[in-house]
């Protein structure tokens, strides 16, 4: 679900038809409740372009409430997608014009709907104006909003910006990197080492330049897969045990390997159990009382209601 969105909003998707055809595979093998988020990620975003394009009407119609620069925005439903974290990032005056115009469009819309923003989903195409040439630059918003504090000053040291901009240490450190130590240094930095500190001090590089008249500069992902891991494990202890009481519902006494192999058979089509994780959350069952071993034959297993 957290790939299909990342592969949704950042417009990464090969194919729509492609991931309705996934989805369907996935639904006729786990089941409607298995993919009813996911189907509807793919209809928010049908809607989230009707959407942008009665925004664009808005504004053919309303000169007055032009934002003054190009702005799309993916409107979507709060259950459907994994939650994201969402921090009160300080948006650059420009920005904050294109929030409160958007803001206006919507309410004209509905008025029962609260627009939550999430900033760390967002990307801008911002004009770097270099020495040697003008080149675009494709950035997050995040990064856009650090790039257009340096319209207003020459220098600014690593807590100046933390500050301006209302984030936590670790998007500052993640942020600042990819503008000063990584491949493109738009920004320079003092000292010059390739990790950032607190007491740095920075400052737009004019001279930067590129053979390319366009460059998108990433932003490092924070890593997610372990945290996913934790999460799947979590889910598969809960459907383990789900299966176990269900059994043992249903046939009140077992013999132990029997349970293990009924388990697996169960569980087989949703994920490849491990033998290891079932007897696991057997002997949790057990010190739960929810199983008891019989006390001749310490390999059959009773159920206590």
């Amino acid at each position: 679900r957290k790939k299909l969105a990342r592969r949704l909003l950042f417009d990464k998707s090969a194919n729509d038809d492609h991931e309705r055809s996934i989805l369907t595979k996935l639904k006729q093998q786990c089941g409607g409740q298995f993919t009813s988020k996911m189907e509807g990620m793919v209809t928010d975003l049908t809607l989230a372009r009707e959407n942008q394009t009665h925004f664009e009407e808005y504004l053919s119609h309303n000169p007055n409430a032009s934002p003054g620069i190009d702005l799309t925005v993916t409107v979507l439903t709060t259950g459907f997608w994994p939650s994201y974290k969402s921090f009160d990032l300080n948006l650059p005056a420009e920005m904050v014009k294109c929030v409160e115009v958007f803001r206006e469009f919507y309410q004209t819309k509905t008025k029962h709907r609260r627009l939550t923003w999430i900033y760390s989903l967002g990307t801008c195409n911002i004009n770097g104006k270099f020495e040697s040439k003008t080149i675009e630059l494709v950035v997050t918003t995040y990064q856009a909003a650090a790039l257009l504090l340096f319209n207003a000053s020459e220098k600014l040291s690593y807590n100046e910006i933390m500050s301006e901009l209302n984030l936590s240490d670790d998007d500052v450190v993640r942020l600042l990197h990819s503008l000063s130590c990584a491949k493109y240094k738009i920004l320079n930095k003092e000292p010059s080492a390739k990790t950032i500190s607190p007491t740095d001090v920075f400052e737009f590089n004019g001279k930067f330049t590129d053979k390319m008249r366009r460059i998108k500069i990433p932003l490092p992902l924070v890593d997610e897969k372990k945290k996913v891991m934790e999460d799947v494990d979590k889910d598969r202890r809960y459907a383990i045990d789900a299966s176990i009481v269900r059994i043992m519902k249903s046939r009140k006494v077992l013999g132990y390997q029997q349970l293990v192999l009924e388990c697996m058979e169960q569980l087989g089509r949703m994920f490849k159990p491990d033998v290891k994780a079932i007897k696991k959350r057997i002997e949790d069952l057990i010190t739960r009382d929810y199983l008891e071993r019989e006390k001749d034959n310490q390999n059959v297993l009773k159920y206590l209601a």
